[in-house]
């Protein structure tokens, strides 16, 4: 969310954005915004006048009574100042209506307004312009065949996609024996993984208010994926950033504790709305998976260097799974409302022969901290918004796609990755039961 007085004073900028972004039907917000700002200010104004007025009356009043016990006279003027507060008093509250009003529109318009998108963000209207930046290790295709993930697991007695249908319906999956092993082995990996990056582990809460998802993502977003508690103020959470940057709502830290740098388990649920291709079946799109996560919490100058740092454990962290992965740039129409500047980490999948998405990592900016009133206070004292920072540690079984893919041998065995080993009991190698 941009602050008003940004767009007052830079309304073209705002509305540039907005075109980089091919959101033109949005463009008339901006002219919305700064209408609404004017008459609230107007508001403001004379309610402030009027409540000077009022001090000044009253002192009136006073001195007119006193005088009044000599000159009966003054307590008629006195009765006229008296009749005049009280109109003041009516329009005062008046005035003070159409201010919570105007807010509340205010504040509804400046939500849809998307924010300002990083100079270095490639320009383009959906993901098909999104930009390769760097690949890392060999994206190699094995001379057998490959078989599809949920075959795979199938030939482990790894997964029951059949009785989840009839517990819970599409989208869900029970995962079992060796499969369910490797699932949390990633999960714990992906831990250790940051605490020895310096990161403070956290499990957080699963359930959070709606004030905090209005917070934390666009109405578009929080309308496609989260999942509402009926008869309560209460959502499943779609990843633990949501309740892990609403950790920090209306607080003010001190500078010397940023940066704030956690990793946070948790389990994400997802409506993953609309119709999906045969290559998203299986496990790939689903509507609950499990999912470790970085966040980090800092002062904006320090935010461009998180990022960097962020994407890169990613790659560090698949490459110790012997995955080739990828850098993806995305481009201005393909970054939500609140990212200033995000980037995909692609996994290669050598059925497909292709790269798939397996981590996002974004810079939000000062926009979640503005919606959540989240500040610092720097060395001068003044109060500053931080920015915050997100991106996916690992998220399997999504990510156990491209670690069965490329560890899987001619002969149907797996095998495990060396830093995975202390997790499955030494074992190295992953053999199929039929």
């Amino acid at each position: 969310m941009l602050d008003i007085r940004f767009i007052r004073e830079n309304p073209e900028a705002v509305r540039e954005n907005i075109r980089k972004k091919f959101q033109d039907a949005r463009l008339p917000l901006v002219d919305q915004a700064i209408a609404l700002d004017e008459q609230r200010r107007a508001a403001i104004a004379e309610a402030d006048r009027l409540r000077s007025d009022r001090n000044r009356l009253s002192k009136q009043i006073g001195m007119l009574m006193g005088q009044g016990k000599k000159d009966p006279s003054k307590l008629r003027e006195a009765e006229a100042v008296k009749q005049q507060v009280t109109r003041q008093a009516e329009r005062l509250k008046e005035l003070e209506e159409q201010e919570r009003s105007l807010d509340g529109e205010l504040h509804k318009v400046l939500l849809q307004i998307p924010q300002i998108i990083d100079p270095s963000v490639p320009i383009g209207p959906d993901d098909s312009h999104n930009v390769e930046v760097e690949r890392f290790g060999e994206a190699a295709v094995p001379d057998f065949p490959i078989p599809y993930h949920t075959d795979i697991m199938a030939s482990f007695d790894g997964i029951d996609l059949d009785a989840a249908g009839r517990v819970s319906g599409n989208g869900f999956y029970y995962l079992l024996g060796d499969i369910a092993r490797l699932h949390e082995a990633v999960l714990a990996c992906g831990r250790d993984f940051m605490i020895g990056k310096g990161f403070t582990f956290c499990v957080p809460p699963f359930l959070i208010h709606g004030g905090v998802v209005e917070g934390v993502m666009s109405q578009t977003d929080m309308d496609g994926m989260m999942y509402k508690i009926e008869g309560e103020d209460l959502y499943l959470i779609g990843t633990s950033e949501h309740s892990m940057i609403g950790r920090f709502i209306d607080q003010i830290l001190p500078e010397e504790k940023l940066p704030q740098t956690l990793t946070s388990y948790s389990p994400c649920f997802r409506k993953e709305k609309g119709a999906h291709g045969i290559e998203e079946r299986g496990v790939y799109r689903i509507h609950q998976f499990e999912k470790q996560e970085m966040i980090v919490v800092c002062r904006p100058e320090e935010s461009a260097e998180w990022y960097e740092k962020l994407w890169r454990y990613s790659v560090e962290l698949f490459r110790s799974f012997g995955i080739p992965v990828r850098q993806l740039e995305c481009c201005s129409g393909d970054l939500a409302d609140l990212k200033v500047k995000s980037c995909d980490i692609e996994a290669w999948s050598p059925r497909q022969k292709k790269y798939f998405e397996v981590c996002s990592c974004s810079n939000l900016g000062d926009a979640q901290a503005r919606r959540l009133r989240i500040r610092y206070k720097d060395g001068k004292g003044r109060i500053q918004l931080c920015h915050t920072l997100n991106n996916t540690c690992v998220a399997p079984p999504r990510m156990l796609i491209a670690l069965l893919e490329n560890n899987l041998q001619a002969d149907g065995s797996v095998i495990v990755p060396e830093i995975l080993r202390p997790y499955m009991g030494g074992t190295e190698v992953l053999l199929p039961k039929a």
